[in-house]
């Protein structure tokens, strides 16, 4: 049954059929779009809120991953860090106590990284920004620790390779290659007041005199240069003249023969001749000295080669022992 809606009419005094205007029907038809509209705009308000899109579940998840991965990264981080920091103590450790360099500067060392933010678009980033900016920032410190670590490194390599040249430069072990120490020090002779064999005159004794038979080896006592070489048969009979450099300097005397020539480089523990009696000299015996800056000093202090401490005991006192050199 049709749903019809009737008014009293006053003029007629009647019921009548309520037709709507096409004024009232626009109206209610604008209300009508409107309702639909508002109610449309707030459902998909609240669903873009509480009920986000295939699209957007994605994204979601890959930025859960991508801060779990960054917060991964700051731990890796922290890792590095420790193991550069210790890289850095060990380094200042070897300088200090080993190669006597200046270690790396505390200010250098914890400068940072100066200048304009590099990083400062990253701060658009709401969620993950201020974490990636940090991270690359630590990046960038990591980096130069790095790098001022590595140029220390190098430089202490070449401190190194000079410490190491002159350890092999010095003078360290004993000229005469005897295995029989007993044999090499029983006539020992040292360096200071003692008496000439010939002249029988207490004279200064500058250097050490090693008993061995003749054509025992006489080996070079530290790397460097032939500078001179003797042949006539003066005081010292045939003799030559080491420069190890850094000042030093070492002379063989006495030699029977001699095997290198003037100008030759030289190694430690290289043949350079055999044990003789020329000279003023009384029997066989290598007469050797030490010179550091123009100065004989006491080569007892450089025969450190093979000796247990109670060798080199025994070889500092049979040294110091007042008695006639052999020449």
């Amino acid at each position: 049954m049709k749903n019809v809606k009737y008014v009293y009419n006053e003029h007629t005094l009647q019921y009548e059929e309520y037709k709507t205007s096409p004024k009232e029907k626009f109206r209610k038809s604008l209300f009508f779009i409107s309702s639909a509209l508002v109610t449309s705009v707030i459902i998909f308000v609240l669903a873009y809120y509480y009920f986000p899109t295939p699209k957007e579940r994605v994204l979601e998840k890959e930025k859960e991953a991508t801060e779990f991965y960054l917060t991964q990264l700051q731990e890796e981080f922290d890792f590095l860090s420790q193991k550069v920091e210790g890289l850095h103590e060990k380094d200042n450790q070897i300088n200090r106590m080993i190669l006597g360099a200046k270690p790396i500067d505390d200010g250098i060392w914890n400068g940072g990284i100066g200048g304009h933010d590099k990083y400062k678009g990253l701060e658009n980033f709401k969620i993950t920004g201020e974490l990636i900016k940090s991270n690359l920032a630590r990046v960038d410190i990591l980096k130069l620790k790095v790098d001022i670590q590595k140029r220390s490194l190098d430089s202490l390599y070449e401190v190194a390779v000079t410490k190491e040249k002159k350890l092999a430069s010095i003078p360290s072990i004993k000229p005469v290659k005897e295995t029989d120490l007993k044999k090499s020090v029983k006539f020992l002779s040292g360096f200071g007041m003692r008496i000439h064999p010939i002249h029988k005159l207490r004279r200064f004794h500058k250097g050490i005199d090693f008993t061995a038979p003749k054509g025992t080896h006489i080996q070079a006592t530290g790397d460097g240069k032939v500078v001179s070489i003797n042949k006539t048969g003066s005081g010292y009979g045939k003799h030559l003249m080491i420069d190890h450099g850094y000042g030093y300097k070492s002379l063989y005397a006495h030699m029977h023969a001699i095997s290198v020539k003037e100008g030759e480089i030289v190694k430690k523990g290289q043949k350079i001749g055999l044990v003789g009696n020329t000279g003023s000299s009384t029997g066989d015996h290598l007469h050797y000295e030490i010179w550091l800056n123009g100065v004989a000093i006491n080569p007892i202090d450089f025969c450190l080669d093979g000796l247990t401490a109670k060798e080199y005991q025994e070889l500092v006192k049979r040294a110091a022992t007042d008695n006639q050199s052999l020449d």
